[in-house]
């Protein structure tokens, strides 16, 4: 997956997850196998993966995009094992992808990005960190992986773009201006040194933490978490900025085509669903504003 296919860390890790679970759940007969513990990958048939995922689905609690996401693993595991000459048979062939509910994505109102936004107004090095990074992400709509991953030498403030890394490690180029280019150019200038100073190894790392090295995922989690609770916005996560950026964008009249590109999406059909939250929109907006819209 990392090699042949380019796959992101963040899928390798959540493939590795899913495999050692399931090696876990065939081997460990306290989980709740159905049968004798498997001792061979020959052993493995697709009444052992439909137990597994109900296990995963029961036992485990995981939601429904959560077991599609691990039977996908398995299909893509067993299928690699055939074509490696391990076995013969793929037991996952005839096991059907779970369906996953359709669900629109959390987004923000322009009024609660502003007031997030306006709240964020301290001038310590953390706070113009802070305030960079919801900038960025809101104002680019990159992926937290995106924002943490982001070097010095790939901000380009002459041509207001950022030259970021996203899933597969393909590299594509994310317009910046306004708003997030002044945060990120005072921080660049003000905040960033204080964190950096003293810091045993360089990093050309952009978003840096207390002490100096490339921020990480989890950190920009817990502060894009606390700048929401602060205004009101209970579990704000990082990746319902990427989504209020492209709905706003859309509602703006931003083409769809421009959007996917910005967003690095490979097929234009993900960046469609913001079409539809746009439609939840316009609807909610009739049934409040409406004289008629209750009327039976």
């Amino acid at each position: 997956m990392s090699v042949e296919r380019a796959s992101s860390r963040e899928t390798v890790r959540a493939y590795r997850h899913d495999l050692a679970l399931y090696r876990a759940f065939l081997t460990d007969p306290a989980l709740g196998f159905p049968r004798a513990p498997v001792s061979s990958l020959d052993d493995i048939d697709r009444d052992a993966v439909v137990a597994f995922e109900a296990y995963l689905s029961g036992a485990r609690s995981f939601s429904a995009s959560s077991v599609a996401r691990a039977v996908a693993t398995l299909k893509s595991f067993h299928k690699f094992l055939v074509r490696e000459g391990v076995l013969a048979d793929n037991p996952t062939s005839m096991v059907v992808l779970p369906k996953k509910p359709s669900r629109l994505p959390d987004v923000l109102s322009i009024e609660e990005v502003g007031s997030l936004l306006d709240a964020m107004d301290g001038t310590a090095p953390r706070d113009l960190r802070d305030r960079a990074m919801l900038e960025v992400l809101y104002g680019c709509g990159l992926r937290v992986s995106e924002l943490c991953g982001l070097d010095c030498d790939r901000v380009d403030f002459e041509r207001s773009f950022l030259a970021v890394v996203g899933k597969g490690d393909k590299e594509r180029i994310v317009p910046f201006s306004g708003a997030a280019a002044r945060a990120l150019s005072r921080y660049l200038s003000e905040g960033r040194p204080a964190l950096v100073k003293g810091y045993a190894r360089p990093t050309n790392a952009v978003f840096l933490n207390a002490r100096g090295g490339r921020i990480s995922r989890q950190s920009v989690h817990a502060i894009v978490a606390r700048a929401g609770a602060a205004v009101g916005i209970a579990d704000l996560h990082p990746h319902t900025l990427r989504h209020s950026c492209a709905t706003h964008m859309l509602e703006g009249g931003a083409d769809l085509r421009l959007i996917q590109d910005m967003l690095g999406h490979a097929d234009i059909s993900t960046t469609q669903i913001y079409t539809h939250v746009q439609q939840s929109h316009i609807k909610e907006e009739y049934e409040s504003a409406h004289p008629r819209a209750h009327l039976r």
